[in-house]
Formats: structure tokens, C-alpha cells, sequence
């Protein structure tokens, strides 16, 4: 009989064992749903601070590990500290979000310091290093960032918008522009992923949040090609780590991305059919997802049966249970509970 790959339930899924009852973990496993995290951030003064903080970061990371055993932790952090990094001021307003001051143009890169950038992030390898140390044997630990696009949205918007109609505006109108920040961001990703496995990360995970907001010739230049450079880069220098893509509103477009990019396994949002993805994604590689993140704060029968039909769909091929999104801060703790019984039978 063949060893397994690991003895991660996690990780094992990820090369493309199925299980009857399918590993999970859920983004953003760690925040405010939880009263223990609302403490913790409380003692952190702002956002930032809680990320930088490695007692802080390692604490919250585990609180949902102690309380519901998840397969796997993922880092705790966030994608924007990469341009916070990279020397573009950054802060968190409450009730509002992130913001940044706005980089609009090639004469605002100016600011911009990619030799800084591994020292400032020394406290996040900090973190991924005490995690390691804690964290149960059998759950696996993924590391992360922003997507290039993703993070740029953010860097020239000066915060979340609708429609990312600044970053656009830019791509629009000045491409080869807009590509040096693209090219800029794939090469500081690319090392920044590189560290956190250094420090212990299994997995890597990569978040395209506003993938779905651009038109075909442009997701393929300013999405897809930066993932796909990303993805043979670590190849070559951790070929052992595997690499989940999530390329959030992608529609079908997700086919495309997968097969070209080569990620390991890629994450769907909540509005992929899970039997389109069976019968389309599945043979390409292992799929997570992707219960609606409000199906958890309904909870009850009509989550039971969404999660009983990704079972029956998703479950007959490589799968990780997870949500299409992030847990909403409204979500109550027990309907995570119950969701957890729900999907381990």
C-alpha cells in the first residue's frame, strides 16, 4: 500500500485523495463572529497592530483551532500589508475599512521601496513560525496574500470600491502603466510567499478578490498571467508547497484560469454551480468552496440542505469544504458548530 502524501487530512486532499467526509476550513475563520477575537483585538489598539504582533496574530489564529478543530489555520493577516510594506501609507478606519493614500499614475511608484519589504513583514514570518510550534500535529498551516490585481485595486483606489473603477481608469488608460505596478506586486508576492514557507507555511493561498470585475483581454493580462507567473516561480523554489488560487467572480472564466495558471486547486466563490464545477473543474484538480457565507448566519434546515447538496456534488471528486467567501461577523458561532457536524457526518 502507498504511504499517503501526509498524514494532513488537509494536505492530502490537496493531492487529490477523496474522502467520504471532505477536510475543512473556512475563511476568515479568525474574527469578529467570535467573542474570543473581539477581546484580543481589543488589547491590539487598531488592525495593523494585531497583525504585526506576533503573540497577538499566533492567538487569534489558533482560537478557532481550539474551538472547532479545523483541518487547517490559515495566517492571520491581511493582503494589504504588502503595499503597507512596500512604504504606502496604510490604515484601518472602523466601521469604514481600509485606506491608503491613493497611487494613481507611474510617477507615484515613486514612493514605493521593494528593498523594504521582507524586513517590515519580519514580524508575519514571526507569526507563521510561533503557529507552526502551536498548532496541532494533524492541521495543516497555509500562508497567503493578495493577488497582484487585487492588491493594486486597493493601492490606487485608496480603498474598497464597487466597481474598481480608479484601477481600471489607470489599466484603461495607460496598460504599460498600470503593468509596472502589476510586475512590481507579482515580484514582492513572489518573495513575500517564498518567506512565510520559509517560516513554516504548508500551503499557500492566494486571494483574488476583484478578479471578476474586469472584461476578458484585460483579466487575462492583469489576472491570470501574474498568478500563472507566480505559480512557476514557486514551483521552482518550493515545489513541494501547493498553491490555492481564488479568483473571486471569475465565472467561467475559472476553467481558463485553472488549466493556465497550474495552481494546485482553486477556490469558488458562492455563485459557481457546484455541478458545473464536478463536472468541469474537479478533473483538473482538487476545488474548495463554497457554501454562502449567509447560509452560515441562517443556519437551520436551509443550511443543512445547501451543505448536504455540496456533499453529494463536490464530495464525489478532490474537495475542501469552505465557504465562497468569508465568515460575516454576524454569523453565530453555534451554526458553525453545526456546520462542522454536518460535513464530518
Amino acid at each position: 500500500m502507498t504511504k499517503p502524501v501526509s498524514d494532513k487530512k488537509f494536505l492530502r486532499a490537496l493531492s487529490g485523495e477523496v474522502f467520504d467526509h471532505p477536510p475543512i476550513w473556512l475563511m476568515r475563520q479568525a474574527g469578529r463572529y467570535l467573542p474570543e477575537y473581539r477581546e484580543t483585538r481589543a488589547k491590539a489598539g487598531s488592525f495593523l497592530n494585531l497583525c504585526y504582533t506576533p503573540e497577538l496574530a499566533v492567538e487569534v489564529t489558533l482560537q478557532p483551532i481550539r474551538r472547532y478543530g479545523f483541518d487547517a489555520s490559515i495566517l492571520f493577516s491581511d493582503i494589504l500589508v504588502v503595499p503597507d510594506a512596500l512604504g504606502q501609507k496604510v490604515w484601518f478606519e472602523e466601521g469604514v475599512g481600509p485606506r491608503l493614500d491613493p497611487i494613481t499614475n507611474v510617477a507615484g511608484l515613486k514612493v514605493l521601496d521593494k528593498s523594504r519589504v521582507l524586513d517590515h513583514l519580519k514580524p508575519v514570518f514571526e507569526t507563521v513560525r510561533g503557529l507552526r510550534q502551536e498548532l496541532p500535529k494533524e492541521t495543516a498551516l497555509i500562508g497567503f496574500a493578495g493577488a497582484p490585481w487585487t492588491v493594486a485595486t486597493y493601492m490606487v483606489g485608496g480603498r474598497g470600491s464597487p466597481d474598481q473603477g480608479a484601477a481600471k481608469a489607470w489599466a484603461y488608460g495607460d496598460p504599460d502603466g498600470f503593468q509596472s505596478l502589476i510586475d512590481l506586486l507579482t515580484e514582492v508576492t513572489g518573495d513575500y510567499l517564498e518567506a512565510q514557507v520559509k517560516a513554516g507555511a504548508e500551503v499557500l493561498q492566494i486571494f483574488d478578490t476583484w478578479a471578476g470585475s474586469l472584461p476578458a483581454v484585460q483579466f487575462r493580462r492583469f489576472c491570470l498571467e501574474p498568478i500563472k507567473a507566480l505559480r512557476a516561480r514557486l514551483k521552482k523554489s518550493c515545489p513541494e508547497v501547493p498553491v490555492i488560487a481564488f479568483p473571486k467572480g471569475a465565472g467561467a472564466a475559472y476553467e481558463t484560469y485553472f488549466k493556465e495558471t497550474g495552481v494546485s486547486a482553486i477556490s469558488l466563490d458562492t455563485s459557481v454551480d457546484p455541478v458545473w464545477a464536478a463536472k468541469v473543474l474537479q478533473p483538473i484538480g482538487p476545488v474548495q468552496g463554497n457554501l454562502d457565507p449567509l447560509l452560515l448566519v441562517a443556519g437551520g434546515s436551509e443550511m443543512d440542505r445547501a451543505v448536504d447538496h455540496l456533499l453529494k456534488t463536490l464530495g464525489q471528486g478532490p474537495w475542501i469544504f469552505n465557504l465562497g467567501h468569508g465568515i460575516v461577523p454576524q454569523a453565530p458561532p453555534e451554526n458553525v458548530e453545526r456546520l462542522i457536524k454536518r460535513v464530518r457526518g
